[in-house]
């Protein structure tokens, strides 16, 4: 564990570009957080949840004006809120 003093020096270095982000989720998604960040080679599931909130964002975007992507983010909208609802 840092120490109080090194968690500080962190922050204030960083507190303009970063911020910390725990997040609780199944196992299942900790596995495929592990998968992406070796596939893409990734510094781990930190970077891995940076890396799939970049790709969702460029799929909006490119789903603007191309109507295959903008179905299979309807496709994956659909089938993840059935999943969470399963889940819940």
């Amino acid at each position: 564990m840092a120490t109080t003093a090194s968690q500080r020096k962190w922050r204030d270095k960083h507190r303009y570009v970063k911020t910390q982000l725990n997040v609780t989720a199944r196992k299942l998604v900790h596995g495929y957080l592990d998968d992406i960040a070796r596939d893409f080679e990734l510094r781990g599931k930190a970077e891995a949840v940076a890396f799939a909130a970049f790709a969702t964002k460029a799929l909006v975007q490119r789903a603007t004006f191309d109507p295959e992507i903008a179905e299979l983010l309807d496709i994956f909208r659909t089938t993840y809120h059935a999943d969470r609802d399963i889940y819940a």
